[in-house]
């Protein structure tokens, strides 16, 4: 079964030209991957010193002993 490699989708058609139109809604979806995907580097020595000192906690902290 071959399929069509110039084949494109309804949707790909219709995002790809809402997009093109509408450049703010791409600036829009870097701003926000930024927020939640793209982080510092991790400096190690401080992630190991930070969970050296982390306290361990019971598994339900408002059980009475």
């Amino acid at each position: 079964m071959a399929q069509d490699i110039n084949y494109v989708s309804e949707f790909t058609q219709f995002m790809r030209g809402y997009l093109a139109e509408h450049q703010d809604v791409a600036k829009g979806q870097v701003e926000g991957r930024s927020l939640l995907w793209d982080k510092a580097p991790i400096n190690l020595d401080e992630k190991a010193r930070n969970d050296a000192s982390r306290v361990a906690q019971k598994s339900y902290p408002y059980q009475a002993d």
